[in-house]
Protein backbone atom coordinates (compact mmCIF):
# COMPACT_ATOMS: atom_id res chain seq x y z
CA UNK A 1 0.00 0.00 0.00
CA UNK A 2 2.00 3.26 -0.98
CA UNK A 3 0.56 6.34 0.80
CA UNK A 4 1.84 9.56 1.67
CA UNK A 5 3.70 9.58 5.02
CA UNK A 6 2.37 11.26 7.80
CA UNK A 7 4.10 12.69 11.17
CA UNK A 8 2.48 9.96 13.16
CA UNK A 9 4.20 7.12 10.79
CA UNK A 10 6.27 5.24 12.86
CA UNK A 11 9.43 3.62 10.65
CA UNK A 12 10.41 -0.22 10.45
CA UNK A 13 13.41 -1.30 11.98
CA UNK A 14 16.02 -2.82 9.45
CA UNK A 15 15.33 -6.55 10.70
CA UNK A 16 11.48 -5.46 9.93
CA UNK A 17 12.48 -4.44 6.21
CA UNK A 18 14.50 -7.25 5.69
CA UNK A 19 11.54 -9.83 6.77
CA UNK A 20 9.03 -8.09 3.96
CA UNK A 21 10.91 -8.60 1.27
CA UNK A 22 10.09 -11.56 -1.23
CA UNK A 23 12.70 -13.60 -0.46
CA UNK A 24 11.99 -13.44 3.25
CA UNK A 25 8.50 -12.35 3.83
CA UNK A 26 7.87 -14.73 6.68
CA UNK A 27 4.92 -15.27 9.10
CA UNK A 28 4.76 -17.13 11.56
CA UNK A 29 1.84 -20.07 12.37
CA UNK A 30 1.53 -21.37 15.88
CA UNK A 31 -1.65 -23.75 16.40
CA UNK A 32 -3.66 -23.77 19.63
CA UNK A 33 -5.41 -26.36 20.40
CA UNK A 34 -8.68 -27.03 22.81
CA UNK A 35 -10.62 -29.41 24.56
CA UNK A 36 -14.08 -27.75 23.72
CA UNK A 37 -15.81 -26.20 20.71
CA UNK A 38 -15.14 -22.60 20.02
CA UNK A 39 -17.43 -20.26 21.39
CA UNK A 40 -16.60 -17.21 18.44
CA UNK A 41 -18.63 -14.79 20.30
CA UNK A 42 -16.21 -15.20 23.19
CA UNK A 43 -13.16 -15.82 20.84
CA UNK A 44 -13.82 -12.06 19.24
CA UNK A 45 -14.68 -10.50 23.00
CA UNK A 46 -11.70 -11.49 24.63
CA UNK A 47 -9.60 -10.50 21.02
CA UNK A 48 -11.51 -7.02 21.32
CA UNK A 49 -10.39 -6.79 24.74
CA UNK A 50 -7.03 -7.89 24.90
CA UNK A 51 -3.65 -6.76 25.01
CA UNK A 52 -3.24 -7.15 21.79
CA UNK A 53 -4.92 -5.10 19.88
CA UNK A 54 -4.11 -2.35 22.00
CA UNK A 55 -0.02 -2.75 21.15
CA UNK A 56 0.79 -0.11 17.98
CA UNK A 57 2.34 -2.94 16.01
CA UNK A 58 -0.97 -5.26 16.26
CA UNK A 59 -3.32 -1.99 15.24
CA UNK A 60 -0.56 -0.89 12.22
CA UNK A 61 -1.04 -0.90 8.64
CA UNK A 62 2.03 -1.53 6.50
CA UNK A 63 2.65 1.89 3.94
CA UNK A 64 5.04 2.36 2.18
CA UNK A 65 6.27 5.82 0.86
CA UNK A 66 7.16 7.31 -2.56
CA UNK A 67 10.30 6.26 -2.04
CA UNK A 68 9.60 2.36 -1.07
CA UNK A 69 10.15 2.85 2.61
CA UNK A 70 8.04 1.15 4.56
CA UNK A 71 5.86 2.77 7.76
CA UNK A 72 3.61 1.48 10.67
CA UNK A 73 0.33 3.77 10.16
CA UNK A 74 -2.08 3.23 12.90
CA UNK A 75 -5.88 2.67 12.25
CA UNK A 76 -9.46 1.19 13.48
CA UNK A 77 -9.32 -2.45 14.00
CA UNK A 78 -12.00 -4.44 12.58
CA UNK A 79 -11.90 -7.80 14.00
CA UNK A 80 -14.33 -9.58 11.38
CA UNK A 81 -11.42 -9.50 9.28
CA UNK A 82 -8.85 -10.66 11.21
CA UNK A 83 -10.99 -14.04 12.43
CA UNK A 84 -11.73 -16.30 9.93
CA UNK A 85 -13.93 -18.85 10.51
CA UNK A 86 -13.59 -22.45 8.93
CA UNK A 87 -16.49 -24.72 9.77
CA UNK A 88 -15.99 -27.22 7.63
CA UNK A 89 -14.06 -30.66 8.19
CA UNK A 90 -10.60 -31.36 6.89
CA UNK A 91 -9.30 -34.53 5.45
CA UNK A 92 -5.83 -35.24 5.68
CA UNK A 93 -4.83 -33.66 2.06
CA UNK A 94 -6.63 -30.41 3.83
CA UNK A 95 -9.68 -30.79 1.19
CA UNK A 96 -13.25 -30.00 2.72
CA UNK A 97 -14.92 -33.24 3.87
CA UNK A 98 -18.71 -33.88 2.65
CA UNK A 99 -20.39 -34.09 6.45
CA UNK A 100 -23.31 -35.30 4.85
CA UNK A 101 -21.87 -38.16 4.33
CA UNK A 102 -20.39 -38.92 7.98
CA UNK A 103 -17.17 -40.16 9.12
CA UNK A 104 -15.07 -41.31 11.62
CA UNK A 105 -11.80 -39.30 12.35
CA UNK A 106 -9.07 -40.10 14.66
CA UNK A 107 -6.78 -37.95 16.78
CA UNK A 108 -4.01 -38.17 14.31
CA UNK A 109 -6.12 -37.71 11.36
CA UNK A 110 -7.30 -34.05 13.13
CA UNK A 111 -3.99 -33.03 13.39
CA UNK A 112 -2.49 -34.48 9.99
CA UNK A 113 -5.57 -32.28 8.52
CA UNK A 114 -4.36 -29.18 10.51
CA UNK A 115 -0.55 -29.44 9.49
CA UNK A 116 -1.59 -29.93 5.64
CA UNK A 117 -3.53 -26.57 6.20
CA UNK A 118 -1.38 -24.60 7.42
CA UNK A 119 1.40 -25.62 5.10
CA UNK A 120 -0.95 -24.96 2.44
CA UNK A 121 -1.44 -21.13 4.00
CA UNK A 122 2.53 -20.77 4.13
CA UNK A 123 2.37 -21.12 0.43
CA UNK A 124 -0.30 -20.04 -1.08
CA UNK A 125 -1.89 -17.21 1.47
CA UNK A 126 0.26 -14.26 2.13
CA UNK A 127 -1.18 -11.34 4.81
CA UNK A 128 -2.80 -8.40 3.17
CA UNK A 129 -1.37 -5.47 3.70
CA UNK A 130 -5.03 -4.05 3.69
CA UNK A 131 -5.29 -4.66 7.39
CA UNK A 132 -2.68 -5.32 10.11
CA UNK A 133 -0.53 -8.21 9.41
CA UNK A 134 -2.21 -10.92 11.77
CA UNK A 135 -4.81 -12.88 11.22
CA UNK A 136 -6.90 -16.02 13.33
CA UNK A 137 -7.99 -19.09 12.07
CA UNK A 138 -10.58 -20.80 13.71
CA UNK A 139 -11.05 -24.71 12.80
CA UNK A 140 -14.24 -25.40 14.49
CA UNK A 141 -14.28 -28.75 13.44
CA UNK A 142 -11.36 -29.97 14.59
CA UNK A 143 -11.40 -27.48 17.77
CA UNK A 144 -7.87 -25.80 17.24
CA UNK A 145 -7.24 -21.82 15.73
CA UNK A 146 -3.90 -21.40 13.51
CA UNK A 147 -2.97 -17.94 14.49
CA UNK A 148 -0.51 -15.94 11.96
CA UNK A 149 1.72 -13.25 12.29
CA UNK A 150 4.28 -11.50 10.49
CA UNK A 151 7.65 -11.95 11.31
CA UNK A 152 8.02 -8.08 10.91
CA UNK A 153 5.48 -7.55 13.51
CA UNK A 154 8.85 -9.09 16.23
CA UNK A 155 10.94 -11.77 17.29
CA UNK A 156 9.80 -15.30 19.19
CA UNK A 157 10.40 -13.75 22.90
CA UNK A 158 8.19 -10.59 21.55
CA UNK A 159 5.20 -12.87 20.73
CA UNK A 160 5.00 -15.36 22.99
CA UNK A 161 5.72 -12.79 25.99
CA UNK A 162 2.56 -11.14 24.22
CA UNK A 163 0.50 -14.72 24.25
CA UNK A 164 1.30 -15.24 28.14
CA UNK A 165 0.33 -11.70 29.04
CA UNK A 166 -2.97 -12.76 27.26
CA UNK A 167 -3.50 -16.59 29.04
CA UNK A 168 -4.89 -16.92 32.47
CA UNK A 169 -4.10 -20.11 34.41
CA UNK A 170 -6.77 -22.84 34.33
CA UNK A 171 -7.13 -23.23 38.40
CA UNK A 172 -7.16 -19.55 38.70
CA UNK A 173 -9.25 -16.99 35.65
CA UNK A 174 -7.40 -14.13 37.26
CA UNK A 175 -4.13 -15.16 37.44
CA UNK A 176 -1.78 -14.81 34.86
CA UNK A 177 0.00 -18.13 33.66
CA UNK A 178 3.88 -18.63 35.49
CA UNK A 179 6.72 -17.29 34.00
CA UNK A 180 10.16 -19.54 33.81
CA UNK A 181 11.73 -17.48 37.26
CA UNK A 182 14.94 -15.90 36.74
CA UNK A 183 18.33 -17.07 37.15
CA UNK A 184 20.08 -15.05 39.67
CA UNK A 185 24.28 -14.86 39.43
CA UNK A 186 25.35 -16.16 42.51
CA UNK A 187 28.27 -13.75 43.96
CA UNK A 188 30.74 -15.60 45.76
CA UNK A 189 32.57 -14.29 48.73
CA UNK A 190 35.68 -12.82 49.18
CA UNK A 191 37.20 -16.63 50.41
CA UNK A 192 38.68 -18.52 47.62
CA UNK A 193 39.94 -15.15 45.43
CA UNK A 194 43.50 -16.23 44.75
CA UNK A 195 45.62 -16.73 42.07
CA UNK A 196 44.10 -19.85 41.12
CA UNK A 197 40.31 -17.70 40.91
CA UNK A 198 42.34 -14.85 38.59
CA UNK A 199 43.97 -17.28 36.37
CA UNK A 200 40.48 -18.61 35.88
CA UNK A 201 38.95 -15.48 34.90
CA UNK A 202 41.48 -14.70 32.71
CA UNK A 203 41.63 -17.98 30.65
CA UNK A 204 37.76 -17.51 30.49
CA UNK A 205 38.27 -14.18 29.08
CA UNK A 206 40.87 -15.20 27.20
CA UNK A 207 38.18 -18.30 25.56
CA UNK A 208 35.59 -15.61 25.06
CA UNK A 209 38.24 -13.73 22.66
CA UNK A 210 39.34 -16.60 20.59
CA UNK A 211 36.00 -18.45 19.99
CA UNK A 212 34.08 -14.98 19.34
CA UNK A 213 37.07 -13.93 16.43
CA UNK A 214 36.77 -17.21 14.81
CA UNK A 215 33.18 -17.70 15.03
CA UNK A 216 32.82 -13.89 13.64
CA UNK A 217 35.49 -14.65 10.98
CA UNK A 218 33.66 -18.02 9.91
CA UNK A 219 30.33 -15.99 9.65
CA UNK A 220 31.56 -13.53 7.26
CA UNK A 221 33.57 -15.88 5.52
CA UNK A 222 30.19 -18.63 5.03
CA UNK A 223 27.85 -15.43 4.20
CA UNK A 224 30.43 -14.05 1.50
CA UNK A 225 32.42 -16.67 -0.01
CA UNK A 226 32.19 -20.58 1.61
CA UNK A 227 28.86 -22.74 1.41
CA UNK A 228 28.46 -26.31 2.00
CA UNK A 229 27.82 -28.83 -0.51
CA UNK A 230 25.27 -30.32 -2.39
CA UNK A 231 23.27 -32.66 -0.54
CA UNK A 232 19.81 -34.35 -0.88
CA UNK A 233 18.76 -31.96 1.58
CA UNK A 234 19.44 -28.66 -0.59
CA UNK A 235 16.84 -26.70 -1.73
CA UNK A 236 17.08 -25.54 -5.39
CA UNK A 237 15.80 -22.40 -7.20
CA UNK A 238 12.17 -21.70 -6.18
CA UNK A 239 12.38 -23.83 -3.70
CA UNK A 240 10.20 -21.01 -1.42
CA UNK A 241 7.69 -22.10 -3.78
CA UNK A 242 7.46 -25.70 -3.46
CA UNK A 243 4.38 -27.24 -2.27
CA UNK A 244 4.92 -28.51 1.36
CA UNK A 245 4.07 -30.59 3.86
CA UNK A 246 3.87 -30.04 8.02
CA UNK A 247 4.76 -33.12 9.71
CA UNK A 248 4.75 -33.43 13.81
CA UNK A 249 7.20 -35.95 15.74
CA UNK A 250 6.19 -36.14 19.44
CA UNK A 251 8.96 -36.57 21.75
CA UNK A 252 8.51 -37.46 25.44
CA UNK A 253 10.05 -35.15 27.83
CA UNK A 254 10.88 -38.27 29.88
CA UNK A 255 12.78 -39.66 27.04
CA UNK A 256 14.84 -36.67 26.69
CA UNK A 257 15.62 -36.24 30.13
CA UNK A 258 17.09 -40.19 30.16
CA UNK A 259 19.45 -38.85 27.60
CA UNK A 260 20.24 -36.12 28.64
CA UNK A 261 21.05 -37.47 32.06
CA UNK A 262 23.35 -40.24 29.77
CA UNK A 263 26.02 -37.25 29.32
CA UNK A 264 26.77 -35.10 32.17
CA UNK A 265 26.30 -31.03 31.96
CA UNK A 266 24.30 -31.32 28.65
CA UNK A 267 20.63 -29.78 27.97
CA UNK A 268 17.88 -30.12 26.10
CA UNK A 269 19.18 -28.31 23.26
CA UNK A 270 22.36 -30.60 23.12
CA UNK A 271 19.48 -33.47 23.22
CA UNK A 272 17.79 -32.14 20.35
CA UNK A 273 20.92 -30.89 18.02
CA UNK A 274 22.23 -34.38 18.65
CA UNK A 275 18.65 -36.21 17.61
CA UNK A 276 18.97 -33.58 14.56
CA UNK A 277 22.23 -34.75 13.70
CA UNK A 278 21.73 -37.99 14.18
CA UNK A 279 18.70 -37.73 12.43
CA UNK A 280 19.77 -36.16 9.34
CA UNK A 281 23.22 -38.73 8.87
CA UNK A 282 20.43 -41.84 9.25
CA UNK A 283 18.44 -39.41 6.54
CA UNK A 284 21.40 -39.16 3.79
CA UNK A 285 22.25 -42.51 4.61
CA UNK A 286 18.72 -43.85 2.95
CA UNK A 287 18.78 -41.46 0.01
CA UNK A 288 22.25 -41.22 -0.97
CA UNK A 289 24.04 -44.32 0.53
CA UNK A 290 27.73 -45.03 0.15
CA UNK A 291 28.24 -41.47 -2.06
CA UNK A 292 29.16 -38.80 0.51
CA UNK A 293 32.06 -38.72 2.25
CA UNK A 294 32.62 -38.99 5.83
CA UNK A 295 32.23 -35.41 8.14
CA UNK A 296 30.81 -33.78 5.36
CA UNK A 297 29.23 -30.01 6.98
CA UNK A 298 25.79 -29.23 6.50
CA UNK A 299 25.30 -25.81 8.03
CA UNK A 300 22.05 -24.69 10.06
CA UNK A 301 21.06 -21.32 11.24
CA UNK A 302 19.69 -20.87 15.10
CA UNK A 303 18.37 -17.63 16.52
CA UNK A 304 19.41 -16.66 19.83
CA UNK A 305 17.95 -13.85 22.15
CA UNK A 306 20.02 -11.50 22.90
CA UNK A 307 18.35 -9.39 25.52
CA UNK A 308 19.93 -8.10 28.75
CA UNK A 309 17.43 -10.51 30.26
CA UNK A 310 16.75 -14.04 29.06
CA UNK A 311 13.52 -15.87 28.54
CA UNK A 312 10.04 -14.69 28.27
CA UNK A 313 9.71 -11.22 29.46
CA UNK A 314 7.14 -8.75 30.70
CA UNK A 315 5.02 -7.44 28.26
CA UNK A 316 4.99 -3.62 30.42
CA UNK A 317 8.76 -3.39 30.00
CA UNK A 318 8.65 -4.90 26.01
CA UNK A 319 6.39 -2.03 25.20
CA UNK A 320 8.59 0.92 26.76
CA UNK A 321 10.86 2.25 24.41
CA UNK A 322 13.54 3.48 26.95
CA UNK A 323 14.15 -0.66 28.31
CA UNK A 324 17.08 -2.63 26.56
CA UNK A 325 14.04 -5.41 26.57
CA UNK A 326 12.51 -3.26 24.17
CA UNK A 327 9.80 -5.02 21.09
CA UNK A 328 10.77 -5.69 18.41
CA UNK A 329 13.34 -8.47 16.51
CA UNK A 330 15.70 -7.90 19.10
CA UNK A 331 18.03 -11.25 17.89
CA UNK A 332 21.05 -12.59 16.63
CA UNK A 333 22.04 -15.54 15.01
CA UNK A 334 24.61 -18.32 14.90
CA UNK A 335 25.80 -21.03 12.75
CA UNK A 336 25.20 -24.73 13.84
CA UNK A 337 27.79 -26.91 11.71
CA UNK A 338 26.21 -30.44 11.24
CA UNK A 339 28.23 -33.32 10.59
CA UNK A 340 27.14 -36.08 8.24
CA UNK A 341 28.77 -39.53 9.53
CA UNK A 342 28.32 -42.82 8.35
CA UNK A 343 25.52 -45.40 9.88
CA UNK A 344 26.65 -47.43 13.00
CA UNK A 345 28.17 -44.74 14.88
CA UNK A 346 27.06 -44.54 18.23
CA UNK A 347 23.89 -42.17 19.10
CA UNK A 348 25.08 -40.65 21.90
CA UNK A 349 28.09 -39.92 20.25
CA UNK A 350 26.24 -37.22 18.27
CA UNK A 351 25.16 -35.69 21.65
CA UNK A 352 28.82 -35.46 22.71
CA UNK A 353 29.59 -33.73 19.49
CA UNK A 354 26.93 -31.08 19.99
CA UNK A 355 27.28 -30.33 23.38
CA UNK A 356 31.15 -29.74 22.88
CA UNK A 357 29.76 -27.40 19.82
CA UNK A 358 27.32 -25.11 21.17
CA UNK A 359 29.38 -24.75 24.57
CA UNK A 360 32.00 -23.21 22.76
CA UNK A 361 28.91 -21.33 20.62
CA UNK A 362 27.60 -19.92 23.72
CA UNK A 363 31.40 -18.97 25.02
CA UNK A 364 31.19 -16.28 22.02
CA UNK A 365 30.03 -13.24 21.18
CA UNK A 366 28.51 -15.04 17.86
CA UNK A 367 25.06 -13.62 18.01
CA UNK A 368 26.01 -10.12 19.40
CA UNK A 369 28.13 -9.50 16.39
CA UNK A 370 25.73 -11.05 13.87
CA UNK A 371 23.19 -8.64 15.29
CA UNK A 372 25.73 -5.74 15.12
CA UNK A 373 26.61 -6.33 11.48
CA UNK A 374 23.20 -7.74 10.20
CA UNK A 375 22.18 -4.15 11.15
CA UNK A 376 24.81 -2.03 10.07
CA UNK A 377 24.49 -3.65 6.90
CA UNK A 378 20.88 -3.41 6.36
CA UNK A 379 21.08 -0.13 7.69
CA UNK A 380 23.69 0.68 4.97
CA UNK A 381 22.59 -0.78 1.93
CA UNK A 382 18.82 -1.80 2.63
CA UNK A 383 17.39 -5.30 2.41
CA UNK A 384 17.24 -5.94 -1.05
CA UNK A 385 21.12 -5.09 -1.41
CA UNK A 386 21.33 -6.98 1.96
CA UNK A 387 20.02 -10.30 0.58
Amino acid sequence: MVCPETSSDEPLTPAGRLFLQPETDLVIHCIIRGKNPADMDAIKSAIKSSLMVQHPRFCSLLVRDKNGFEHWRKTPIDIGQHVIVVNNRLDKSGNFIDQTQGSTTTEEDDEAAVNQYVADLSVSSPLSTDKPLWELHVLTAHKCAVFRIHHSLGDGISLMSMLMANCRRADDAEALPRMVPDKKTVIKGEKGRDWFWLFGVLWWLLKMVVFTLFFSMEFVLRSLLVSDEKTAITGGDGVELWPRKLATAKFLLDDMKLIKRAVPDTTINDVLLGMVSSGLSRYLDHRTPNVLHEGLRMTGVAMVNIRPQPGLQDLSKLMKSNTKARWGNKFGVILIPVYYHKGGNDPLEYLKRAKAMVDKKKHSLEAYFSYKIGDLVLSLLGPKLAL
